[in-house]
């Protein structure tokens, strides 16, 4: 019983290996079958399709927008941030104490050097103003006396009538009187400029900013707010840097007495807010960040520009006459320095090292080795070759037109154009 139950078992275990393997390999079959009839191997497909496509893109030229160098005159800017810095901010603060009785200005309004600001209480001045003026006036009658007993002390004297000690005395006490008289005027003087100083004038001519105290308060010449501050707008400075290595070209030019043009733009540095000129050259350079404080000044007759304002400065160094230009966007640079792709009239891209001058965003001015009409390449070099054919698809912002495909069977991938 037990021998047959270990025989059966064995042979149900053979069984069922035999039942996988026979899967398996007619799964196998399948699959082989399904591989060869092409129906269920997209992969391969895709794959034997790729390398044919990349094949046909690598072999074809490269497709490439070009543009055509210029020539003309060329101004050369140096850019830079800049701080907007009033010539003169002065605080209005009291210099005596005293009740604020009245503010003749507006927050903002435009001030001229002398106007009436505010008004301190001043009637306690005027107090003490009568006070040493009558002080002045008994002293002035004392002195006057005096010098009248002094005039005929010296008769007598003449007449030996009278003691000379007498009248020795008498012109001490003349002295004294005079003394006294030329003190109380300079107490008279001093409270007819504290009396003055009850009255706030404007120092410059600015515009006032917000009030710092309001009228009937106790205002002190210790206040560290004072009343307002007023800042001088027109003209107006900026200071902004440059980097030490710019500063000889500019530095030669200021020295020569040559008048530098400085443009403030907004944060954007699109909007011209004020134009200007080059005043000072700071007299050290900042060891930490390797740059130069220079400052500009501008009229600011449209009121454009604000005390520590932020602003990009363009200034005009120079400008090249007749010299080459060409598009910012065709040049590259390698290890061995910078160089452009020149298109010839066969379509045929050559590599060309240039030294290129001052630029900005869109043109670089460039002395030597290129000339005007030259095609560069601005777009799609990353396949171009030196001396390999290229697909023109864009000349100078314009569409050109796909050349006729002298091989259709190739298929569509092989005829489109394609940007690099």
């Amino acid at each position: 019983m037990t021998h047959r139950s270990t025989t059966s078992l064995i042979a149900g275990k053979n069984r069922r290996w035999l039942s996988l393997v026979t899967l398996l390999a007619l799964g196998a079959a399948g699959t082989g079958i399904y591989f060869q009839d092409g129906i269920a191997a997209p992969e391969q497909k895709a794959e034997r399709s790729k390398g044919r496509r990349l094949f046909q893109e690598d072999d074809a030229p490269a497709v490439v927008a070009v543009e055509t160098a210029g020539s003309g005159d060329f101004p050369v800017y140096l850019n830079a941030l800049g701080t907007v810095t009033a010539l003169k901010t002065v605080t209005v603060k009291p210099r005596v104490d005293g009740e604020l009785v009245k503010i003749n200005f507006s927050e903002g309004q435009l001030v001229k050097a002398g106007d009436l600001l505010a008004e301190i209480d001043p009637r306690p001045f005027q107090v003490q103003l009568q006070q040493v003026q009558g002080q002045l006036q008994r002293d002035q009658a004392l002195l006057k006396n005096a010098e009248l007993d002094q005039a005929r002390y010296q008769t007598l004297l003449e007449q030996d009538s009278i003691a000379a000690q007498q009248t020795v005395t008498q012109e001490a006490v003349v002295k004294q009187y005079r003394g006294s008289v030329e003190m109380d005027q300079a107490l008279v003087d001093n409270a007819k400029l504290q009396l003055g100083y009850a009255k706030l004038t404007a120092p410059i001519s600015g515009r006032v900013g917000l009030r710092q105290i309001d009228q009937g308060n106790i205002v002190r010449a210790g206040d560290a707010n004072g009343l307002v501050v007023i800042t001088q707008l027109q003209p107006i400075s900026v200071v902004f840097t440059l980097p030490e290595d710019q500063l000889p070209e500019v530095a030669k030019r200021y020295r020569a007495g040559k008048t530098i043009d400085i443009e403030a733009f907004d944060r954007s540095g699109k909007t011209k807010l004020a134009d200007g000129k080059l005043i000072a050259l700071d007299n050290q350079i900042d060891p930490t960040t390797g740059t130069i404080k220079l400052k500009a000044e501008f009229d600011n007759r449209d009121q454009t520009l604000f005390a520590n304002q932020f602003v990009n400065i363009r200034m005009h160094l120079e400008t090249l006459r007749g010299v080459t230009q060409m598009p910012a966007a065709a040049l590259q640079h390698d290890a061995q320095g910078a160089f452009v792709y020149v298109v010839d009239g066969e379509n045929v891209a050559h590599l060309r090292r240039i030294a290129p001058g001052p630029g900005n965003d869109q043109k670089i001015a460039v002395p030597s080795a290129l000339a005007a009409g030259e095609a560069l390449i601005v777009n799609g070099s990353d396949r171009v070759k030196d001396g390999g054919k290229v697909d023109v698809a864009e000349r100078d912002g314009q569409t050109v037109a796909a050349p006729a495909d002298p091989h259709p069977a190739a298929g569509q991938a092989g005829s489109r154009r394609r940007r690099g």
